[in-house]
């Protein structure tokens, strides 16, 4: 109350006998404390508390009516600074990509140790190291001249047997021999005629072809090397060098290539359900640190069982490789878009409120007050969560949330753009899932 109006005739009474009795009580302490805190006696204060206690008692109801009205005209909104500014976003359903990341290894579509058949010496490399080479491409000749005699040998023993075959048959109509001598012609020809065939395959054995298409590696061997049947791989190391003894030649297909990776065990339910239709997983391969180049590709293969040493599921997916930039052995991330969420409630991540009663967030209600709404969390990802608990068009807190109370009054931060977490995904693929109702 200002101090310029006239006071009212009960409040100058009520000020003046609060006045007096303030001053009585002081002095009664006062001859008390005066005493010494060892003279101070039990009788003296209950004398003195009975014969002013509705005094007391009055200055007791004075404060606490005083304390009340404070609060009333100065709630707690209020000493706090007023109404705490947050920047909220509007729910919309849509439908998310459920994205699992893993991470693997970029691994050969075919790959061929070439070795001989034969113990030989080369006679010709018709390659060259790093080649690109077709299937049925010549690769090595080994020297064959015993091969190619013992087949010229062969050939011409077939065909005499041949020529008597049909002698056989001219005197058979004659009559001149016996059908049991024409048995034995038929049986010489076709037994010369297998020797033939096999020393022509024998022969072939000179001549290395390509088996499929694709790049060669490292050449072991030159011409006047010896080659030897069912070579093995063996590395030796000294003080000074090391020398490997294996396959003449590797080729390695490199387009399309294949990138090997692991799904653990509780997302197999997801990769299951996604391949009920047939359809094949989508996934997208980036390799280094840069991950600035992205391979899509598709899932062709999933293992039919699970690793029991690390919980997981291997899977294969084929992805092109037209430029030859993958090469296999190399560290590969991958994103597999398992499913599709449809007509579902997805937030920031930073708008869900984690205290030891479980997961929650703040919604904006009439007046602009808030309240605490107990959420499940069906899916995270890359700051986006698919949360269920809430109706669309509900107003969520995102920012601004730390100082706020249920019942908080709130005033909305400059409005911005839509928050880049709910824009509409892109065709191209996110990435890992974390958890599934």
């Amino acid at each position: 109350m200002p101090d310029n109006l006239p006071k009212p005739n009960w409040f100058n009474k009520t000020r003046n006998a609060l006045w007096k009795t303030l001053q009585q009580w002081n002095q009664g302490l006062w001859a008390i404390t005066s005493t010494g805190l060892n003279k101070l006696e039990f009788a003296s204060i209950k004398a003195f508390t009975l014969k002013h206690k509705w005094r007391i008692l009055l200055i007791v109801v004075l404060v606490y009516a005083g304390l009340k009205a404070y609060d009333h005209f100065f709630p707690a909104a209020n000493k706090k600074g007023g109404p705490q500014t947050i920047s909220s976003i509007v729910v919309e359903r849509k439908d998310v990509p459920l994205i699992i990341e893993a991470t693997g290894t970029i691994v050969a579509a075919s790959i061929v140790d070439i070795r001989p058949q034969i113990t030989n010496i080369v006679s010709k490399v018709n390659i060259t190291e790093g080649q690109t080479v077709k299937a049925g491409e010549l690769l090595f000749t080994l020297d064959d001249r015993t091969d190619k005699a013992n087949y010229e040998k062969a050939k011409a023993i077939a065909d005499d047997a041949q020529r008597q075959l049909a002698r056989a048959k001219e005197l058979v109509a004659k009559n001149f021999i016996s059908k049991a001598g024409l048995d034995t012609a038929q049986a010489n020809a076709a037994s010369t005629q297998a020797a033939a065939r096999a020393a022509a395959v024998q022969l072939s054995y000179n001549f290395i072809r390509s088996p499929i298409d694709g790049r060669a590696g490292i050449i072991n061997v030159f011409p006047g090397s010896l080659v030897q049947a069912s070579n093995v791989v063996v590395s030796s190391t000294s003080s000074t060098a090391t020398s490997t003894t294996g396959a003449m030649v590797t080729i390695t297909q490199l387009d399309p290539i294949n990138v090997q990776f692991t799904i653990p065990e509780r997302d197999i339910p997801i990769l299951l359900n996604a391949r009920k239709d047939d359809k094949p997983l989508p996934v997208t391969v980036t390799v280094g640190d840069a991950q600035r180049t992205e391979y899509p590709g598709l899932v062709y293969v999933i293992d039919n069982q699970v690793d029991p040493v690390i919980g997981a599921v291997r899977l294969k997916a084929r992805i092109s490789n037209d430029n030859n930039a993958l090469i296999p052995g190399q560290f590969a991330r991958v994103k597999l878009e398992a499913n599709t969420l449809s007509n579902v409630m997805m937030i920031p991540s930073q708008a869900v409120v984690i205290n030891p009663k479980g997961k929650f967030v703040y919604l904006v209600e009439k007046e602009d007050k808030v309240a605490m709404k107990p959420v499940k969390v069906l899916y995270e990802y890359q700051g986006n969560a698919v949360i269920d608990g809430i109706d669309a068009g509900a107003r969520v807190v995102v920012e601004g949330k730390q100082n706020l109370r249920p019942g908080s009054k709130i005033r909305e931060a400059k409005p911005a753009n839509a928050p880049k977490a709910l824009a509409k995904p892109e065709s191209t693929l996110p990435a890992a899932a974390t958890e599934k109702k």
